[in-house]
């Protein structure tokens, strides 16, 4: 899992005021669920938003955003932002926020049931 450590600690700083975080390794990198719906990633040299899936084509416009490929599958609502792009806190602050923003209306993901066995 490799992701950057410097990036890490800047989301949490920009993090640290929420009263519900909590860090997850998913996705090959590091994930910060916020009232336990999945908002910011870090994986490698980037960052992962969840977006609100009605402004995500206009997102995908701006510089150093790319989409999430999840196997084949592109992952509307879900960009990666490259660091790059992340040099000033208020840039950061933007993509952070904007996941944040979504995040209070983002339905919780269904946990999956593991199926009982059945034995004869």
């Amino acid at each position: 899992m490799a992701y950057n450590e410097k990036l890490v600690n800047r989301v949490r700083e920009s993090l640290m005021h929420l009263p519900n975080v909590q860090e997850k390794t998913m996705f090959s990198g590091l994930t910060f669920m916020v009232d336990e719906k999945m908002c910011v990633g870090i994986r490698e040299e980037e960052i992962m938003c969840r977006i609100n899936p009605e402004t995500y084509e206009t997102e995908l416009e701006k510089n150093g955003v790319r989409p999430m490929i999840h196997g084949k599958r592109t992952m509307k609502g879900f960009v990666f932002v490259s660091e790059e792009v992340l040099d000033k806190k208020e840039d950061l602050d933007y993509w952070v926020n904007l996941a944040l923003v979504y995040n209070k209306i983002a339905p919780k993901t269904k946990k999956s049931k593991k199926k009982k066995s059945t034995k004869s």
